[in-house]
């Protein structure tokens, strides 16, 4: 009996089925012969970064003192959510608790504080968070308030003579703005203490000569903030603590002066910023200004917070100093007789809060790789002295970045830093490029820096390309970068942000139809408007965004309240520049994560913006966190929202996380484009 030709097929197919059965299945994935690497398409990638291991917190370093024999310092306890305590690092590298991260040590002092504690022998005089009130902690005693309620005091000095420190003080008891002086305390008592020095709106840094016969301290005015022009005072002092015949010094010269330090043989130092550096500089025997150091880079950093070190004298002739160029950071020796410089470590992404101890320079540094810690100059070398604990991270997964600049269209330099995808486990399909997330730091008046950021690393290891921007009015590149912002914010952070991503498209490094801009606060306010105004990005991630200028204006505090007039010039823009009212120009996917304690951008405008576009079709979704800022300081929420970040990228540039994360759910999500 024949079989039909249709039966014998149908048992072909089975009988071949039955064999494939039985030998091994074929592989569920592409591997690429060359590389050995499996081939999935960009963003996709498995990475062993999970959003917990970025989120969870890690202790941090504040400022550091040379005290009695030892070096004090102030750390932050991740697992006591952020409580700050007071360390000792001995002669022998040892570290001692000398106060309690649950005392927690912050000051409030222009609302961002910095400098909160001074170190006396075996006493501290600590600025505790909850109260502000100052106290004197010493061995085997309860602390002691010296300070009045109503009343903030940071960046207090010592003046042995008059038995005093000598504080800044901003004083909030009166109407209308705080006032702000510097004061001499009492060491053993309470009380008001007496005002040393007034009238100026804000003061900073004040410094006592080594024979104590002189202060020094910066001040300055309304409406500029201490990196646009300020004031280097010298006064003398009286025995008893009080300054006679204050003198302005350096009348005829205008920029931000920061950082005045006495050095060891009585010679006033300071850093300002005259020929567009922050570079260092002296008042000679005869009154006059004296370059250190004629260099294109940054000594200083803006003092949005007080206490700030990037120098220390190491001898009366040799100074170790921090500086920034061209975006990246090197601690350098300087030789004061002969101008000469040689330089002893440039592996770092931040340096900070030198200071002289006993034995050597000590300073806070963070490597471009994940280590960071407490560091000592050695010889021509460094190093590390005492570091936290820190999540480990294979090397193999961390993506270097690459300084870029390219020019911001009116023929001004715009500088950023580039990071591939990098996974050793992954390559992408021939012929495609990764998406693209433009990160903006939440200044406008500050810095994405080279400093190891965990957060890249978890986009990077996945697939993605990230430019981390330095838009204008960026610090670290010269006080006409940091001010070129000034009447346009609004409107050149987001021609840099577009831009960018632009310069990166063409240089063939990203895929032009997967580019997404993501920021906070004012960060957010860039990504808004880039969404907005322009057509460039196809997505947007929005963390407490600001919305509406207008708003953010009535709610600044005093350190800030002329700061937006600057950066925005004139009233009129405020509207016309806010996204809020602009919202018909948001036609991109959008993803609005909100904190419900942000005292600046309240989760209304978010809501608002939210039901605009998701009442006009357009694809949004809203994450709301209440009892949080813009910053997300729970960890389980930054996991939360960085996964959510994610699942609202796949479902905007098509591809599937590897992550076995929530589905976000996007709002009009059917109106996505599918090209």
């Amino acid at each position: 009996m024949k079989f039909p030709k249709l039966m014998f097929a149908l048992l072909c197919g089975l009988a071949s089925l039955l064999i494939a059965g039985c030998e091994q299945p074929a592989p569920k994935h592409e591997i690429d012969k060359k590389s050995g690497r499996e081939v999935a398409v960009y963003a996709s990638w498995r990475s062993p970064i999970t959003a917990e291991d970025v989120s969870t917190p890690s202790d941090e370093f504040g400022e550091l003192q040379s005290v009695n024999g030892g070096i004090y310092f102030i750390q932050s306890q991740a697992h006591l959510g952020g409580k700050v305590g007071i360390k000792r690092l001995d002669g022998e590298h040892a570290v001692f608790d000398v106060v309690s991260a649950d005392f927690d040590v912050r000051s409030k002092v222009n609302e961002y504080g910095g400098s909160p504690f001074l170190g006396i022998g075996q006493s501290l005089f600590v600025s505790k968070a909850d109260d502000q009130l100052l106290y004197r902690i010493a061995p085997n005693q309860a602390p002691v308030p010296l300070t009045a309620p109503g009343t903030r005091h940071a960046d207090c000095v010592a003046y042995p003579k008059g038995s005093r420190i000598i504080c800044v003080r901003e004083d909030h008891r009166g109407s209308g703005e705080p006032k702000t002086s510097l004061v001499a305390l009492n060491l053993n008592f309470a009380g008001e203490g007496e005002e040393m020095i007034s009238g100026a709106d804000f003061y900073s840094s004040p410094r006592v000569s080594p024979d104590h016969t002189q202060l020094a301290w910066i001040a300055w005015q309304h409406p500029n903030m201490p990196w646009d022009n300020t004031e280097l005072w010298v006064g003398n002092l009286d025995p008893k603590g009080g300054v006679h015949q204050p003198k302005r010094l350096i009348t005829e010269m205008e920029g931000a002066i920061t950082q005045p330090l006495y050095s060891p043989d009585g010679q006033l130092y300071f850093v300002a910023d005259f020929n567009n550096w922050w570079n260092l500089y002296r008042v000679g025997a005869n009154g006059k200004v004296e370059h250190v150091l004629d260099l294109d880079a940054e000594f200083a950093v803006p003092d949005w917070k007080l206490g700030n070190h990037n120098y220390a004298f190491e001898t009366a002739n040799t100074i170790i100093a921090s500086y920034q160029r061209n975006g990246e950071v090197s601690l350098i020796r300087i030789y004061l007789d002969t101008g000469n410089k040689e330089s002893i470590a440039v592996d770092f992404g931040e340096i900070s809060q030198l200071v002289s101890g006993e034995d050597g320079i000590y300073f806070v540094g963070d490597k471009i790789t994940p280590e960071k810690g407490i560091y000592k100059v050695n010889g021509r070398g460094i190093e590390l002295i005492y570091a936290p604990n820190l999540p480990a991270f294979n090397p193999n997964f961390i993506s270097r970045a690459e300084s870029i600049s390219f020019d911001s269209g009116n023929g001004e330099l715009v500088y950023g830093y580039f990071y591939g995808p990098k996974n050793p486990a992954f390559t992408a399909p021939n012929d495609t490029r990764p998406p693209l997330l433009v990160m903006l730091h939440s200044g406008p008046t500050s810095k994405a820096s080279l400093a190891f950021r965990r957060d890249i690393q978890y986009w990077t290891s996945r697939g993605f390309a990230v430019m981390d921007l330095n838009y204008r009015g960026s610090s670290g590149f010269g006080r006409d970068y940091r001010r070129s912002i000034y009447g346009r914010w609004g409107q050149a952070d987001v021609e840099d942000a577009v831009r960018a991503a632009g310069y990166l498209v063409n240089k063939g490094w990203v895929d032009g139809t997967k580019l997404a801009i993501r920021g906070n606060s004012a960060g957010g306010l860039t990504v808004l408007s880039a969404l907005a105004f322009y057509n460039t990005f196809k997505a947007g991630v929005s963390y407490s965004g600001i919305s509406d200028i207008e708003v953010l204006k009535q709610d600044l505090h005093k350190f800030e309240s002329h700061y937006v007039t600057q950066l925005i010039g004139k009233d009129s823009e405020s509207k016309r520049r806010s996204p809020m009212n602009n919202l018909s120009g948001l036609t991109e996917p959008l993803l609005l994560i909100q904190g419900g304690k942000n005292p600046i951008v309240s989760d209304k405008q978010s809501k608002l913006i939210y039901t605009a576009l998701k009442n006009s079709g357009v694809p949004t979704a809203y994450l709301f966190f209440d009892g949080e800022d813009y910053t997300l300081r729970d960890p389980k929420n930054r996991a939360a929202a960085m996964e959510a970040e994610l699942s609202f990228y796949g479902s905007v540039f098509g591809f599937t996380p590897a992550d076995d994360i929530p589905k976000l759910t996007l709002k009009n999500a059917e109106h996505l484009r599918k090209d």
